[in-house]
């Protein structure tokens, strides 16, 4: 199960105000989300429904869209993990969403059950020079699970927000998530600093076997970014995964491997392969109109958004 299926995400979900529901049978479960935009509600699926088989999948399906009908729903969206439903989703009137993937198609993980040793050997030689070194720069890494440190997050995640012109979810967001999550330790926020000053965190998600590489920041200013403590912190993330009993590590989103050099994620996804992992290929997001007029005025206005 995804993280984005669990009960601590969906705890998060009503934390938001928004309604969930949650349904199997067999071979099959659902955690889904009921989502009110401007003219329109849709019935969400955050990378599900899990499903054993193709059968298993068009048993969830017929529930979801039983639900939906219920809700009076404008369009269902779902994110199966397996790529193997793909095809079948476009032959059944599912629609790909090539426009606005709410989660990323692809992703880079990590097997975390060679020994400490060899995770570290399957980093790319700067990778590990730097997590060897980071102490010697005076770089002291910390975990929390106070709600209150998320601002150290949000901090730093204003610094890349100016530097870039990304557009990060809001301080509320953060701190609704940290509220829900980090007591229970489904998540947990890492930072670096040097003489006590962070310069550099991250958000991490973990269920019972995986930890999710969520969210990350880290100082603008020249003299911190060439400590590389980010790379320093997320090394130390793997292996401490590894030593909890985790049995992956998910990047949490890469571009394809063969996307363009100038593609808006290349930098990053190359950042994330250079830790040693492989790539999976989930079937992406997939729309199934409900209310056909409704959901046509909704891709308008998602276009002329664009």
């Amino acid at each position: 199960m995804h993280f984005l299926q669990s009960e601590p995400w969906e705890t998060f979900q009503k934390q938001l105000g928004r309604t969930t529901y949650r349904q199997q049978g067999n071979g099959w479960h659902f955690l889904a989300i009921l989502e009110k935009g401007k003219g329109n509600t849709r019935l969400y699926c955050p990378y599900g429904p899990e499903a054993t088989d193709q059968a298993s999948l068009d048993s969830a399906i017929a529930a979801l869209k039983q639900l939906a009908t219920q809700l009076k729903a404008s369009f269902i969206r779902i994110e199966p993990t397996s790529f193997e439903f793909a095809q079948h989703l476009k032959n059944t009137g599912w629609q790909k969403v090539t426009y606005q993937s709410l989660n990323p198609e692809y992703t880079n993980t990590i097997d975390l059950s060679p020994e400490s040793d060899q995770l570290i050997a399957n980093m790319s030689s700067s990778i590990r020079n730097i997590y060897r070194n980071y102490h010697k720069k005076l770089v002291n890494i910390h975990q929390s699970n106070d709600p209150q440190d998320i601002d150290i997050f949000l901090k730093l995640i204003h610094q890349v927000s100016e530097r870039t012109g990304l557009r990060p979810h809001s301080d509320e967001y953060f701190r609704a998530q940290a509220k829900s999550l980090m007591p229970t330790g489904a998540a947990t926020l890492w930072y670096a600093t040097v003489d006590t000053l962070p310069i550099a965190s991250a958000l991490f998600y973990d269920s019972v076997d995986t930890r999710y590489n969520a969210h990350a920041a880290a100082s603008s200013l020249p003299e911190h970014r060439k400590l590389k403590a980010a790379t320093a912190l997320l090394a130390e993330a793997i292996l401490d995964a590894k030593a909890r009993g985790l049995t992956v590590f998910d990047m949490y989103g890469v571009a394809p491997i063969d996307a363009p050099s100038d593609h808006a994620w290349a930098g990053f996804s190359e950042f994330k392969r250079s830790f040693g992992g492989s790539d999976v290929h989930f079937a992406g997001s997939w729309d199934l109109p409900m209310q056909k007029l409704r959901y046509q005025a909704y891709r308008a206005y998602q276009k002329l958004s664009r």
